[in-house]
């Protein structure tokens, strides 16, 4: 399947490159909008929560759905197992928690009631990756993106802003099967726009290059654009930017695609390079197209307290560092 070229008015091309005058929402505000949203179409929607409905944004549909809510209380292992038997019965159940507690502390439900038994579960895992900021390293999900891709039957979305995760909410809510929504915390750019199709497995091309492909998901597809933008004004090359929004099942091709058009592959994820988005690109291309690549992620390391642009700074992953993989992605093809 073909991924999505997009033409300018479907992004906010226009001073999207000002981060002093972007809008910067955070994506968890997109993931209570779109739950709301697909609780108005379906009242079998559930919202389930573990005493963290404020935090993780299903504090709205508990309003508006008050029948449709339950709050089990800081019990994430039965919260799947609860998940599971509503499934069940019929039931599209989302179950919200930070990432690290689920699907961190309950993994093994998720596998077994929920994954092998291929039940209609939806796992929101909210305040992912280093940009959680202070609450430091037990509550910074950096692994959850390999822990999720490996079990099957499996779908994992990372979402690049809060208009998008609003979309993602509501299309992996009529999707039947067990679901991973992974979504940050802090506020970050807003850079798509409501008429920017969103489709489940299908990658999006944000900016057209032939040098070198950046392939991004999460809030980090931002930052790859900045980079693209800075890359082509500095050194005159020329990046195709790919928003890899869909980790499980992965467009394939436009993964081959970017590797055969730009010679030259980095990938950028918010989270351990072992493992994670960039993994599978590189498993794909090793395969069918091998290419240099390089990954820009966490290197093996555990987070800690900060600022969260600091936190995306100091671990690699801010522009600076994307430029530079690029740079070296560039002079390895040659």
């Amino acid at each position: 399947m073909p991924e999505t070229t997009l033409d300018g008015e479907q992004l906010h091309l226009h001073g999207y490159t000002d981060i002093t005058s972007i809008a910067q929402i955070p994506t968890r505000n997109g993931f209570g909008e779109g739950l709301i949203e697909a609780g108005n179409r379906n009242k079998n929607v559930l919202a389930i929560c573990a005493d963290l409905a404020e935090s993780t944004r299903m504090e709205g549909f508990k309003k508006a759905h008050p029948d449709q809510y339950i709050e089990i209380g800081v019990a994430e292992q039965m919260l799947v197992a609860m998940a599971g038997g509503l499934a069940a019965a019929g039931k599209i159940p989302w179950i919200a928690s930070y990432a690290m507690f689920n699907p961190g502390r309950s993994w093994e439900q998720v596998r077994t009631i929920m994954a092998l038994n291929d039940t209609n579960v939806k796992i929101a895992g909210a305040h992912a990756g280093v940009s959680v900021g202070p609450d430091g390293a037990t509550h910074q999900a950096i692994e959850d993106i390999a822990i999720m891709r490996v079990i099957p039957h499996m779908t994992v979305v990372v979402p690049c802003d809060s208009v998008q995760t609003k979309k993602a909410t509501i299309a992996l809510s009529e999707h039947v099967g067990p679901v991973y929504l992974r979504f940050a915390r802090d506020k970050s750019p807003v850079f798509t726009k409501e008429t920017l199709p969103f489709e489940i497995g299908k990658a999006q091309t944000f900016r057209q290059g032939k040098d070198v492909a950046i392939v991004a998901c999460g809030i980090l597809v931002y930052n790859a654009l900045i980079a693209a933008e800075e890359l082509a004004n500095e050194d005159g090359i020329q990046c195709r930017v790919v928003n890899n929004h869909t980790v499980k099942p992965m467009d394939e091709h436009a993964i081959v695609a970017a590797a055969k058009d730009c010679g030259a592959i980095v990938t950028v994820e918010e989270h351990q390079i072992h493992a994670g988005m960039g993994s599978r690109v590189a498993e794909i291309l090793a395969q069918k197209c091998p290419v240099p690549i390089e990954f820009i992620g966490v290197h093996d390391r555990f987070g800690q307290s900060g600022d969260p642009v600091e936190l995306i700074e100091y671990y690699g992953m801010g522009t600076t560092s994307i430029k530079e993989a690029a740079r070296k992605a560039y002079k390895r093809k040659n």
